[in-house]
This record gives C-alpha cells, structure tokens and sequence, in this order.
C-alpha cells in the first residue's frame, strides 16, 4: 500500500499566517506610536522644570532680585529666538525648540514673574510653568503678550 503523503503547508494556510502576523505587527506598531508621544511629552515637561530651576537661579543672581531678561538667558534646548507678534513687551519671545515643530513661548514681568508655555506633542494642549509655582496642561494657549501667569 502506497500512501500518498504531502508535507508543507497549503496556500490558505500560508495567507492566514501571514494576515495575523501583519494584524499583530499593526497592533504593536500603534502602540510603539502612543508610546513615543507620550515619551515626547514627558520631555516637554521635564524641560519646563528645567526651566523653572534656570529661572529661580537666574533670580537669585540678579541684584536687585529680577526676573527681566530671563527669556533671553534660558539655556534648555531652545533656539531660534523671535519676538511674539504684537507684544508689548520686548521680554516676551518664542522659541522653536530644537529639532522639533513646536514652539516654547517665555513672558516675563520684573513686577509680576515669569511664565513658559508649550504645545505638547500627544494632542492639542499645552504644558505650562510660572513663577508662583503652577504646572498646569491646558486645552488650548493660556498666555497672551503680557501674560505671567499659567492659565
């Protein structure tokens, strides 16, 4: 009796395999996506920390005890310095953060503080820090031109 026996998989078989292999890779790829945005954002934030520590330091330097100039000194990766449209202030500048397409804006006041905003990168709203100490993520850009306080 002769067997007739055929080893290796059918073409059905092969398409389901590769369709789930590219469903899976599809689901991780998503996530990875996710993931990186919120690791964007996260540096958004720790830079706007930094930010607040190279102004409290700044403050401390000044005699007498000043925020003026602050926006043009900081040093977190920012670069690309423009005065905002219609300011009234010089002191109030945005910046294009480095490699990115998002842009830092920095008020400050000497009678009132300081004030940092930035678009973060996972959705539509805005991290920002201020002198008296708020961290606030906002829907939409909280700082107008003479603006030196978070929300």
């Amino acid at each position: 009796m002769k067997k007739n026996l055929k080893k290796g998989f059918t073409l059905i078989e092969l398409l389901v395999v590769i369709a789930i292999i590219g469903i899976l890779s599809g689901i991780v790829i998503a996530s990875l996506n996710t993931a990186r945005n919120k690791g964007a954002d996260a540096a958004i934030r720790g830079n706007l920390n930094g930010i607040r520590t190279q102004a409290e330091l700044f403050y401390d330097n000044e005699t007498p005890n000043t925020y003026e100039g602050l926006c043009t000194s900081l040093s977190v990766p920012l670069t690309a310095i423009e005065n905002v449209s219609g300011a009234s202030e010089a002191n109030n500048i945005v910046y294009t953060t480095a490699g990115a397409a998002s842009t830092v804006t920095c008020h400050e006041n000497a009678a009132t503080g300081w004030a940092v905003e930035s678009p973060l990168k996972s959705s539509s709203e805005f991290a920002c820090v201020d002198s008296s100490g708020n961290s606030t993520t906002t829907s939409a850009s909280t700082l107008d031109a003479s603006d030196a306080i978070c929300g």
